[in-house]
């Protein structure tokens, strides 16, 4: 049951990255109004991705499986960086986008 945490994080993070996509891709779209809607579900599924990683952590300290927690903490922590760098990105840009289509 436990391994399904990184299952979940994985998911959960290709989703976070998959919103706001959908959100560009859509920006031509005059009836988007949804669009705030999908960015806050986007960050949303990166701090649970993110949370799903430092629950599988805990776990591994909890059993006391230390090999396999320095085995993968320095990988999960560089995934981690780069999935909130991603989406931080992906949902700036859509904030740029829609910002000029909102203010007129």
């Amino acid at each position: 049951m436990i391994g399904l945490l990184n299952l979940g994080s994985l998911v959960l993070g290709v989703i976070a990255w998959i919103l706001p996509v959908v959100n560009l891709m859509r920006y031509k779209n005059h009836g988007n109004r949804n669009w705030v809607f999908l960015s806050i579900m986007s960050i949303s599924a990166c701090a649970i991705s993110l949370c799903f990683q430092i629950l599988y952590g805990y776990h591994l300290v909890k059993i006391e499986d230390w090999s396999a927690l320095m085995d993968t903490t320095g990988a999960a922590a560089f995934a981690a960086i780069i999935l909130l760098t991603v989406t931080i990105i992906l949902n700036a840009i859509t904030l740029i986008a829609y910002r000029d289509k909102t203010s007129k």
